[in-house]
């Protein structure tokens, strides 16, 4: 299991990695604990099936120049980058299944 420290830690080297940018000059909007609504941390892509089960994980935003970045993880594994206009948002612990 990771810790949300853990997975901004990744997720900043990603970012500076994605960007060529150095971390110095990457900045956190945010980073908190979320509950995504399914498999696809709300970062679902076309095509693509995902168990519908709410998932325990992570939201990192960073801003990187004159980008922000949109990572998305579990608890178990390493962010990934969701493509500006794919995110979706976390789970409100509202929704009925």
């Amino acid at each position: 299991m990771t810790t949300l420290e853990a997975t901004v830690d990744a997720a900043l080297a990603d970012a500076a990695k994605h960007t060529g940018l150095k971390r110095a000059d990457l900045k956190v909007l945010s980073a908190e604990e979320v509950m995504w609504s399914d498999g696809s941390l709300g970062c679902p892509q076309p095509g693509m099936m995902y168990t519908q089960a709410l998932v325990p994980g992570y939201r990192v935003q960073i801003r990187a120049g004159g980008q922000d970045l949109d990572y998305h993880a579990s608890r178990m594994g390493l962010p990934v980058l969701c493509p500006p206009g794919r995110a979706v948002p976390p789970s409100t612990g509202d929704e009925r299944i």
